[in-house]
C-alpha cells in the first residue's frame, strides 16, 4: 500500500500544480474579451481567432482544473443526503461513487476521445469560421482533462481505502463538501 500512497501523493501534487496554474487562464480570457470588445466598439473590427481564443482559455481552465476540484473535495454531490450519514458511511459512498460512477465514465470518455483527438491532430483540423484557430488543441485539452481526472480518481480511491483501513488520516474529517463545519454532527448520529 506504501507504493500506491506514494503514487497518490505524486498525482495529487501534479493536479494541484496544474489546477492552481490554470486559474490564470480565466484572467487571460477576461482580458482578451475586454480588449476584443473595446477594439470592436472603437474600430468596428473583430476577429474570430480572438473569440475562439477566449473559449480555448476558459475551456482549458475548466477541463484541466476538474481533477484539482476532485482532489479538493469540491465536486458536486447531494450534500443533504451525504451529510446525514456518519463519516464511515460517507467513505463507503465516496468509494462506491468513484469506483462505479466516476471511473467508468472517465474510462469511457478516454476510450472515445483518443481516436477523436488523433483524427483531429492528424488532419490538422481548423475552425470552419473565417480567420478561426486550429481545433485540435481544444480537442486535445478534452483528452488531457480526462487523463488528469482518471489519475485523480485513482488517487482518491487509493486514499479512501487507506483512510478506511486507518493507514492515513482523513484530510476532510470535520468538514462538509464546501468546508462547512460538521463537528458534532457525527456524534449526533
Amino acid at each position: 500500500m506504501g507504493a500506491l500512497l506514494a503514487l497518490s501523493r505524486l498525482i495529487d501534487r501534479i493536479n494541484e500544480l496544474i489546477g492552481k496554474g490554470v486559474s490564470w487562464l480565466i484572467l487571460a480570457a477576461v482580458l482578451i474579451s475586454a480588449v476584443n470588445a473595446t477594439i470592436r466598439k472603437i474600430f468596428n473590427v473583430s476577429s474570430n481567432a480572438w473569440l475562439e481564443l477566449q473559449w480555448y482559455l476558459y475551456g482549458a481552465a475548466f477541463l484541466l482544473a476538474a481533477a484539482y476540484t476532485l482532489k479538493q473535495n469540491e465536486h458536486i454531490r447531494i450534500d443533504i443526503v451525504y451529510g446525514a450519514w456518519s463519516r464511515r458511511v460517507q467513505h463507503w459512498i465516496d468509494l462506491f461513487g468513484h469506483v462505479f460512477f466516476l471511473m467508468p465514465i472517465v474510462c469511457l470518455m478516454l476510450y472515445l476521445l483518443w481516436p477523436y483527438v488523433m483524427r483531429s491532430v492528424a488532419s490538422g483540423e481548423v475552425s470552419t469560421n473565417a480567420g478561426g484557430l486550429i481545433i485540435w488543441p481544444a480537442k486535445a485539452l478534452l483528452l488531457a482533462g480526462f487523463i488528469l481526472l482518471f489519475a485523480q480518481g485513482l488517487s482518491e480511491i487509493i486514499k479512501k481505502i487507506a483512510v478506511m483501513r486507518g493507514l492515513i488520516p482523513d484530510e476532510h474529517a470535520g468538514t462538509g463538501h464546501h468546508g462547512h463545519d460538521m463537528i458534532g454532527k457525527e456524534e449526533a448520529l
